[in-house]
Parts: structure tokens; sequence; C-alpha cells
């Protein structure tokens, strides 16, 4: 008899010392190939899950996009205030043909090439352009503060996340303890029924609760690889290696809550992200309606310009032969008005001068030689010898008189939208200030909370204790131990989300009010 005591003495003594253990023990593997866990290869801590997700997060990354353009309507806005600067070229081509004049009047027209140049300067000035930069500068602010806040959320969430992570982490230890619990317990109910002590229903009832322990690992495990998904799908990366092998690194402190309402709801009114976006929005709007009011004032516009073309017949003996019997033409028509001379007086021009004159030769045969090669000269200048044409220049100012009531409907949208802007605003300073005051009070009520959780988990340590002393001295049952044992899990289960649940009310805290406090 005394030998049995001594066996039931040593296979109960893990038990004890288990059920006296701290908070978090190192836990023991669990039995069986279907509960082991691989080794964590790697670990993340807040700080990199943070990074990576300002770098990685879809939505993020979308928000920040937004900035480019925001910067690039800045410089467009002040480009408007410069004059537009156009330079224009062209190069066209005729062929030969008949050319109709009508009443049966018609006439051979050579085949032309030819090509032109333009360069042009436009400048216009009114009111909206000139306080344009003033509107897409705050409209540029706007845009940033929406990042920000987009940030402030992506924070929060990744946060959350990652506590929900621990958290998970923090719950496989509890299973774990339960497992080797379990685990003790079944093997001192074999021993007593071994020696006679205890019976076959004992050892059925711990083999039962050393199998719920075991897939409650399981679901445990299941439930903390979750998690981690879920963060790397927020850090908007794939994971690097297999979850199970990933471990959060950060561990929190639990400290009591000293912050003032007041101080918190003064800093939330300055630092809010949400608070801070709106009301760059609301600026911006007001900058619209400023700019909706130019639309009564005039515009002044200038425009100048300068051009030049080519033109050029490709037939150079058509070109000759018109010239010819043009000039054939004026020297008859000389001849012909040489009668006119002498009716008063003059000396009649005979039909050489008439020649000379008309640039003809001396037989009015051909084109003079030197008048001839000016012509081909003169037609040879395609493509970049240009024949300028005057300057052009122009200056212009309107004033709207009446625009069927169009400026006074765009002046009143504009103030709508400003007004509208500024009730978003209040609407959220209101939401803000409930968060703040909902979120400070949960704060203190999970604070509160872990200290009721730590008693109920050191009396329910304090049962199984009894409990397991009462059995292995044959006084208690195990009904009774399965009963404490389920009372301790859950209890440490507890108090584990206790503490997670003050981390998490904090952060959440610190969501509302815009900046960390730890």
């Amino acid at each position: 008899m005394r030998l049995s005591w001594l066996v039931l003495s040593a296979l109960a003594l893990p038990l004890a010392l288990a059920a006296q253990a701290p908070p978090a023990p190192a836990p023991a593997p669990p039995p069986g190939p279907a509960l082991a866990q691989a080794a964590p290869m790697a670990t993340l801590s807040l700080s990199d899950a943070l990074t990576q997700a300002k770098n990685n997060n879809p939505t993020y990354r979308q928000r920040l996009y937004a900035a480019s353009t925001a910067r690039a309507q800045v410089r467009n806005a002040y480009g408007k205030l410069l004059p537009t600067a156009s330079v224009g070229a062209g190069m066209n081509y005729t062929g030969q043909g008949q050319s109709n004049l009508g009443q049966g009047f018609t006439f051979t027209t050579p085949a032309v090439i030819g090509s032109s140049y333009n360069i042009g300067l436009q400048w216009q000035i009114d009111g909206s352009r000139i306080l344009a930069p003033k509107t897409q500068k705050a409209n540029q602010h706007a845009v940033e503060e929406d990042i920000a806040n987009e940030e402030s959320n992506l924070r929060y969430t990744v946060t959350q996340q990652y506590l929900t992570g621990l958290q998970s982490a923090a719950q496989i230890v509890v299973a774990r303890q339960q497992v080797v619990r379990n685990k003790d317990f079944l093997e001192l109910a074999q021993a007593k029924y071994q020696v006679g002590q205890g019976t076959l229903i004992d050892v059925r009832q711990a083999e039962v609760q050393k199998a719920q322990s075991d897939v409650a690992l399981l679901q445990s495990i299941q439930t903390d690889n979750e998690a981690k998904i879920e963060l790397f799908r927020l850090i908007g990366v794939a994971a690097p290696l297999p979850v199970d092998q990933i471990a959060l690194s950060d561990t929190f402190q639990v400290t009591q809550p000293t912050y003032n309402l007041k101080d918190l709801m003064q800093i939330a009114d300055e630092q809010n992200a949400s608070i801070r976006a709106l009301t760059a929005r609301s600026r911006a709007a007001d900058a619209s309606v400023t700019s909706a009011k130019t639309a009564y004032l005039p515009s002044l516009s200038m425009q100048a310009s300068w051009s030049g073309f080519t033109q050029d017949q490709t037939d150079k003996g058509l070109l000759v032969n018109q010239a010819l019997t043009g000039a054939q033409a004026s020297a008859a028509q000389c001849v012909s008005d040489s009668t006119i001379h002498a009716v008063v007086g003059l000396p009649p021009l005979g039909p050489g001068s008439c020649n000379t004159l008309s640039g003809l030769n001396a037989g009015g045969t051909a084109l003079n030689p030197a008048l001839q090669q000016s012509l081909i000269d003169a037609n040879s200048r395609f493509p970049f010898h240009f024949q300028s044409q005057p300057f052009v220049a122009f200056v212009s100012i309107s004033l709207p008189i009446f625009t069927g009531f169009s400026r006074s409907l765009a002046i009143q949208q504009a103030r709508e939208q400003a007004q509208d802007a500024e009730e978003s605003v209040r609407a959220q300073v209101l939401q803000v200030h409930s968060d703040v005051q909902s979120r400070f009070l949960a704060l203190q009520t999970a604070y509160q909370a872990i200290a009721v959780q730590a008693q109920s988990r050191d009396a329910a340590r304090d049962q199984l204790r009894l409990a397991e002393d009462r059995y292995r001295l044959g006084s208690g049952t195990s009904l009774e131990v399965s009963d404490a044992q389920n009372n301790v899990q859950r209890a440490e289960g507890d108090y584990v989300n206790a503490i997670y649940a003050y981390h998490k009310a904090l952060s959440a805290l610190e969501f509302a009010v815009g900046r960390p406090l730890r």
C-alpha cells in the first residue's frame, strides 16, 4: 500500500507544479504529430508591420497617387498665368489642271508645291486664373490631409490586427497548458486504476478531457494562423514564410491610465486626422466660393502671330511660257498705245522699245535671259525660303453683362458645398468627442477588468489544486478535477482576453485622439 501511494505521489507531482505555475510558463509540446507546430523561423515587430503597410497597402497607395495629381494641378494653375505659345508648320501641293472661270473661260493651272509656318503667342487673364493657385493649393492641402487620415486608419487597423495576433498566440499558450494538465491527469487516473485505487470511468473521463484539450489546441493554432494571414493582407504583402513559422515579437505593458479627459478632447480637436482632413476640405470649398465670385470681373486677352509661306510651280517651262505670253501681250499693248503718244505730240514707241520695256528680247520671241532667270530663282523658294507675312497683334477686354443667371447659380452651388463641408466638420468633431469619451471609459473599464480576471484565475487555480489533492487522496472524483480544469482554462483565457482588451482599447483611444499615448 505504501508503494502505491509513492507511485501516485510521483505521478501527481507534475500536475501540482502546473497548477501553481505563473500565468504564461513555457509550454511543453503536446503529444502526437497532429498537434505539432513548426518552430518560428522569423519574427515581425509592430513597427516593421506598419512600415511595410505604408509601402504596400493597396488602399493607402491609391491615396498617394492623388498627391501627384494635386501637385500637378498647382503647377498648372501657375502656368495659366503665363502666355501660351504655339508653333506650326505645313506643306501643300496642288496638281496641274484646268480651272473653269465660268462663261466658257478656262485656263491651265500649273502644279504648285508650298510650305508655311506660323508662330503665335496668346495670353488671357481673368479673376479665376488669378485665384487658381490659391484654390489649387487649398485642394492640395486637402489631399495631403486625406492621405494623413488614410495613414491613421491604416495604422489603427494594422495595430488592432497585430494585437489580435498576439492575443491568439497567448491563447495557444493557455491551450497548451490545458493539454499538459489533462495529460498529467490521464496518467494519474491510469496509475490509480492500475493499483486498484481508481475506476475505469475515471480513466475514460480523463481521456475525454485530454481529447477535448487537444482539439481546443488545434483550434487555437488555426485561429492564430488566420490572424497572421489577415495581418499580412492588411500589410499588402504575402507572408514570406508559412504563417506558423512567423512569430509576432512585440510586447506591451499594462499601466494604470492616468489621462485627463479634457486634455484628450483638446488634443483630438487639434490632431485627429479625420477632423483635419474635413477642415482642409472646408477651406478648399471656401476658396472655390471666392473663385466663383470672380465671374463678375472683366477678362483681358492678347494675341500676336508671325507667319510666312513658299509657293513654287513644279513645271518651270510652263512658268516661263506664261510669263512670255504676258510679256508679249504687254508689248502689243505698248505698240497700240504708241498712237496715243503721236496724238499728244510725244515720239511714238517702236516695237523694239516695247519689247525691251516688257522684258522681251529685241525680236519679241523670248524673255530677256536675266528676267527669265529671276523668275526661275523667285519660284525656287520651297521649302525654307519663306516669304514673311506682316506681324499681327490684337488686345481685347471683355466684361460680361448678362449670362442668364449662370454666375449666380455657380456662386450658390459653391456656397452650398462650402456649407456642407462646414457641417461635415462639425459633425465629425461631435463624433470624435463621443469616441474619445466612450473609449476613455472603455480603457478604464478594461484596466479594472484585468484585476478581476486575475483574481478569478487565481481562484480557479486554487480550486484545481484542491480538487487534485482530494482526488489523489481518494476523497474526490475525477468529475471535480475535470470541472476545475475547465474553470482554469476558461479563467486563464478570460485573463488573456482582458489583457488584450485593454491594449485594443488604448489603441482605439489613440486613434480617436490622433496621436500615440504610450
